[in-house]
């Protein structure tokens, strides 16, 4: 079939919670698709920062094909020979003393906030149903219900009430705010290190520090989403570490299965991670066999093909040259690593329509924001694939 047959199937049966470029992939590899008409594209996605390893990684696809051989899933109810590797080898990476596994990352999220409230009550004492949780404006951790019902972004909450209590919103980048709004109630503060869906927005240097201070000093945990922004993104392991600052509490998804499978987690030391009990919390397939066996192949190629480096140094490389595009429709460049977002000014007519034109010139990046591209392409990217797509990113970014 062509793929404007794909897309009139798509439009008639899916759900039109998506608004897709019309470009139809059927093949990938490395840091490139193919759509069924077998015309090739540069990702500049990564399916939102699951693919730093690159599409079909061939060690992450073995590991997923002898698993898949032996079991799939055994349910937390029995163990199995996986997963107890998998905790040890996320440990000794990220240096967290226990995780737990769960699926996608808004199931990671809500796994968090749960942990988070349990020790407000459990360890610090917070009247039990009371407990707060702060968030910043622009945020987007998810879509659940709970979730959105902090979101700041009207669009995504219209129709879903009612809505969850127990949170509390504040400006972005702004240490202050945080700590004027901490109460005897605030259990935990939950931040983006760096707002990936809010435009790739990054807080002023030194806040983050300031944030981990401030929990500190009012026994109050930190809890970073580093769900898009971990795992090597933005040329540190975690985005946090850039300030050196290391939160109670990280949630991790995308990348932990290097995009085969839905696999996230919540990593905590002992005595956080050590309150849940039995029966308290749990997922059929977190965990399981097939999850773990892939999470350990992905973690592999992060450490062992040096992904955090190669992320640092492109990224400096890609957002050097984006500056020096001279383009009128630019406002500001701005992000870390291969985490970059490129915002146009309002009268430049939106972003979508230089994504597709990007599109008709084999790359694939996405707006958002309205009036925000966003370039993320694998962490396995080379300077020569950087230079092919800049020709073609000038041209687009120059166009009227």
């Amino acid at each position: 079939m062509k793929s404007q047959e794909y897309i009139k199937i798509e439009d008639r049966f899916g759900a039109h919670n998506y608004h897709p470029l019309d470009v139809v992939i059927s093949k990938g590899k490395g840091v490139w698709v193919y759509d069924v008409e077998g015309k090739k594209y540069l990702d500049c996605l990564s399916a939102y920062s699951a693919l730093n390893q690159g599409h079909v990684h061939p060690a992450i696809l073995k590991a997923m094909v002898d698993q898949a051989k032996k079991v799939t899933l055994t349910s937390r109810a029995f163990r199995n020979d996986q997963l107890p590797l998998f905790y040890k080898e996320l440990a000794d990476m990220t240096g967290y003393e226990m995780s737990i596994p769960m699926n996608s990352g808004a199931e990671a999220v809500e796994t968090a906030l749960k942990l988070a409230r349990k020790w407000g009550y459990a360890v610090k004492g917070i009247e039990r149903y009371k407990a707060e949780i702060i968030v910043a404006n622009g945020n987007f951790h998810g879509r659940t219900i709970s979730i959105i019902s902090f979101s700041s972004e009207q669009f995504y909450k219209n129709d879903f009430g009612p809505f969850t209590p127990g949170f509390v919103n504040v400006a972005y980048g702004d240490a202050a705010a945080i700590e004027k709004a901490i109460t005897p109630n605030t259990a935990a503060v939950m931040l983006e290190p760096i707002q990936g869906e809010g435009g790739v927005l990054i807080p002023p240097a030194g806040y983050l520090k300031q944030v981990a201070e401030i929990c500190k000093k009012n026994n109050v945990l930190l809890v970073a989403d580093e769900i898009q922004t971990g795992l090597g993104r933005t040329g540190k392991l975690f985005a946090c570490d850039h300030e050196g600052v290391r939160p109670d509490m990280v949630i991790i998804g995308k990348a932990l299965s290097g995009g085969f499978l839905p696999i996230s987690a919540v990593l905590a030391d002992q005595p956080i991670m050590g309150l849940f009990q039995p029966g308290e919390h749990g997922s059929t397939f977190g965990g399981s066999a097939l999850a773990a066996a892939v999470g350990r192949a992905a973690l592999k190629v992060i450490r062992d093909e040096h992904l955090v480096e190669n992320s640092a140094k492109m990224g400096d490389y890609f957002m050097s040259k984006l500056r020096g595009i001279q383009s009128p429709h630019i406002k500001e460049i701005r992000g870390k690593g291969l985490l970059i977002g490129v915002e146009l000014k309002p009268e430049a007519g939106g972003a979508r329509r230089f994504c597709e034109a990007l599109m008709q010139k084999q790359i694939l990046a996405k707006e958002t924001h309205e009036n925000v591209i966003r370039f993320a392409p694998p962490c396995i990217i080379d300077q020569k694939t950087i230079d092919w797509a800049m020709v073609r990113i000038t041209e687009v970014l120059q166009m009227k």
